[in-house]
Order: C-alpha cells, then sequence, then structure tokens
C-alpha cells in the first residue's frame, strides 16, 4: 500500500463535546484506503458519528490530525469548503439534512454554492435525480416526503457534488424493507462508481457481505480494524462492542465443528455461498 493508496488518515484524534472534561474520540488513528467499502460499528456512544463529523470538518478535533489525500485538513473557510465537496455526510435523520422547500432545490442547493452556473447544475441534479430514481418525487416539498425517500434526497445532496469519500450514519435507520433495498441498491452504485464508502451499522450480517473491511470502536478507541471475516471471528471483540456474530459464520462454524463441512473452505461471506458449500458436498 503506497501514501496514495491513502486518502483519508486520522492521526490519535481526541474530540471533547465538555471542555475535555470527557472525551468521545480518545487517541483514535485509523487510514482509509481509496475505494474501499468500510463498516463501522460498536455500541452507542463509541464515537462513530463522531469521527464522521472530525472526517469532514464539522467536528475540530481537539488534539490530533486528520489528513485528506496526504494534507491537514485546514479549517479555514475555503478550506473546509473543498474538503466538504470531497467528503459528504449522509446523516442518521435526513430532516437534519434537508431544508429547502422542493427536492429540486434542495439537492441544486449544495452544487450552487460551489460556484457552478445554474445551467451546469440544473443538469447535474437532473442527472443524479435520474440516477437515483427521485423523478416522481422531484416537484414535493421535501417536509411531505417518507423517511425513505427523504434518504434519497439527502444522498442526492452530496453525489451531485461529485465526492471522493461519502459517509452514511446509518443509513438504514428508520427505513422499511423496500427502502432499505433502495438505499442499499443507491450505496452498491456509489462502490462501483469508485467512490469510498464509509457506512455506520449494527448489522452484522449486511456488514459481513457489504465491506471490503470492518472497524470496531470503543469508547472513542480504535478496537479491532481488518477484513469483514477477520474481524467478525474475533469473539472478544465482538463481546466488547455488543455485537454478535453473523449468522452465516455461526452456523459455517458449527457445520465445521460437526465435520459436515471444512475449516479449510473460505469464510463465507453470504447463506447464498454457504448454501453452495453444503450443495457440493452432494455434488
Amino acid at each position: 500500500m503506497t501514501d496514495d493508496d491513502i486518502i483519508l488518515k486520522a492521526e490519535n484524534l481526541y474530540f471533547s463535546y465538555d471542555d475535555e472534561k470527557t472525551h468521545s474520540l480518545r487517541g483514535l488513528s485509523l487510514e482509509i484506503r481509496r475505494g474501499r467499502r468500510i463498516a463501522f460499528m460498536g455500541a452507542n456512544g463509541s464515537g462513530k458519528s463522531t469521527f464522521f463529523l472530525c472526517c469532514n470538518g464539522v467536528n475540530r478535533p481537539s488534539s490530533g490530525t486528520v489528513y485528506f489525500e496526504g494534507e491537514p485538513v485546514d479549517y479555514s473557510r475555503k478550506g473546509l469548503l473543498k474538503l466538504r465537496r470531497n467528503v459528504g455526510i449522509v446523516f442518521q435523520d435526513p430532516d437534519n439534512q434537508l431544508f429547502s422547500a422542493s427536492v429540486f432545490q434542495e439537492i441544486s442547493f449544495g452544487i450552487l454554492n460551489l460556484g457552478v452556473s445554474e445551467e451546469d447544475a440544473a443538469r447535474e441534479v437532473e442527472d443524479v435525480i435520474r440516477r437515483l430514481e427521485i423523478t416522481p418525487f422531484r416537484d414535493k416539498p421535501t417536509h411531505a416526503l417518507s423517511g425513505g425517500q427523504k434518504k434519497q434526497v439527502a444522498i442526492a445532496d452530496i453525489l451531485v457534488m461529485h465526492p471522493k469519500i461519502i459517509i452514511l450514519d446509518e443509513p438504514g435507520a428508520a427505513l422499511d424493507p423496500k427502502h432499505t433495498a433502495i438505499v442499499n441498491h443507491i450505496i452498491e452504485q456509489l462502490s462501483e462508481e469508485g467512490i469510498t464508502v464509509l457506512l455506520s451499522t449494527h448489522d452484522v450480517n449486511y456488514a459481513l457481505e457489504w465491506a471490503d473491511e470492518v472497524v470496531l470502536l470503543k469508547d472513542g478507541k480504535l478496537l479491532a480494524h481488518g477484513a469483514p471475516g477477520e474481524v467478525f471471528s474475533d469473539q472478544e471483540a465482538l463481546a466488547l462492542t455488543n455485537l454478535e456474530q453473523p449468522a452465516v459464520l455461526q452456523l459455517f462454524n458449527s457445520l465445521c465443528a460437526k465435520q459436515i463441512l471444512d475449516r479449510s473452505l473460505p469464510l463465507p461471506r453470504n447463506l447464498a455461498q454457504l448454501e453452495q458449500y453444503i450443495a457440493d458436498i452432494h455434488s
């Protein structure tokens, strides 16, 4: 791995919401590689959202350094504008993000603030609306949208600015299965386009199948960071973060213990893979 592979780096970050009495981040160091899909996990209060807000300059660490593409974050107005164009956050509750009258105006706001002409901005907005299948409600007021539709618009807000990193804080929170599937499909598209995706979730089964890397946080510190199979095989770390091992791995380990499957097989990432292992026994 070269330095050019590292798009975002946190070095010994500390952050406090109460004048250093307590810390939400406590010496967190982490390297994010370009184009990766990274699932952040941990109990509520572990520091996930605080870290995300440090990544795009909303939170300024009380000590430590955030680097974007090898350069320390510049907290001047110009520096933060550049950072937020490249590192966008979709908040857990989209009502904290959406404020314009109509969907079209909402998606236009950020890109117009970057100094893009109205004609070019309109073209970019229409493209994002089409890609994210927002057309049926493009002229609706944002407050009249369903939770899933608001999440789609919140992602469009960021995507229209062509970020290099997109951060999603609990993207499936409070969504029904239909809209969860829509949002998951959008996340898949972002990854295929080469955007680095950071996502917090409590769903270990989704993280196992989706992520290239899993980060476990506890009390503002890095507890584990690695490939999903490696992290989810660490029972001690999972217990410390109140997480259970993904169901597929539990079943795989059970079948291996009964000598139905061989432990030399690669760890399955999903049920279909495990079913194939079982089918291969009888073929």
